[in-house]
């Protein structure tokens, strides 16, 4: 899927383009634009921050945030401060949202960060469909320019879920392993005397059942559980045996 533009208007420090190019690659934004730095272009201090995300390596460098954004449709202008402008406010997660949508129906999208002492000038926000805005403290709002990339980058990739490599779990183990394995349990629970006094039993064993229900065990897990189960029941034996030698 296409991904909005991140344009870096005038950035300072090349420390600050690196790392918002870095933290693009984690987050699969591909599109960085680069806006009169102050420090000049190519910046050795961005390489260095970037660590060699092909994020940097593609940048495109533009003399003005109009050539930057000439051929977009759709653009959010990132503040932290109000500007007096009769201006639509969206939080990050927001736009990123309008933005999947805009970038489906096959419209530019790109998202506008200021220099890291002011931010945006206002004309390149007055030019901008919306304003996006995080919500920091009142009292602190300063906040770093590749931080503020990173943060809608965030917003962004969240969308598309858990990664993969987190939900490649093993299948829930059918109900008639979880009944054996209940079987196992309170087997050798009754051997070792657990259920007292007896007319309580089947109150406990509810209340055991109920709680390994709510586990939903894996085929994995059940197999394991039931693997430790043994290992105690054995352990007890062996200790018995020790003790009548």
């Amino acid at each position: 899927m296409r991904a909005p533009a991140i344009i870096l208007v005038n950035p300072q420090m090349g420390e600050n383009i690196g790392a918002a190019a870095r933290v693009m690659g984690n987050f699969a934004l591909p599109d960085l634009r680069v806006v009169a730095p102050r420090d000049g272009w190519p910046s050795p201090q961005a390489e260095a921050m970037a660590v060699g995300s092909p994020v940097l390596a593609s940048a495109r460098l533009f003399s003005t945030t109009a050539e930057a954004t000439a051929d977009l449709s759709r653009i959010y202008a990132t503040t932290a401060r109000p500007r007096g402008m009769e201006k639509r406010v969206v939080t990050g997660r927001e736009a990123v949202g309008e933005a999947r949508q805009a970038l489906a129906a096959g419209e530019g999208t790109g998202i506008l960060f200021g220099a890291e002492r002011q931010g945006l000038e206002n004309h390149d926000v007055a030019g901008a469909d919306a304003i996006l805005t995080l919500p920091v403290c009142p009292e602190f709002k300063s906040l770093n320019l590749a931080q503020a990339v990173a943060v809608v980058a965030y917003e962004w990739a969240s969308g598309e879920g858990v990664p993969e490599a987190f939900t490649e779990l093993s299948p829930p183990a059918p109900r008639e392993d979880i009944d054996r394995l209940f079987e196992h349990f309170e087997s050798e629970l009754d051997r070792a005397g657990f259920f007292h006094p007896p007319d309580k039993t089947p109150l406990m064993i509810n209340n055991l059942r109920s709680a390994l229900v709510r586990a939903r065990f894996t085929d994995q897990e059940a197999r394991t559980f039931r693997g430790a189960i043994k290992a105690l029941a054995l352990g007890r034996g062996k200790a018995r045996i020790v003790r009548e030698d």
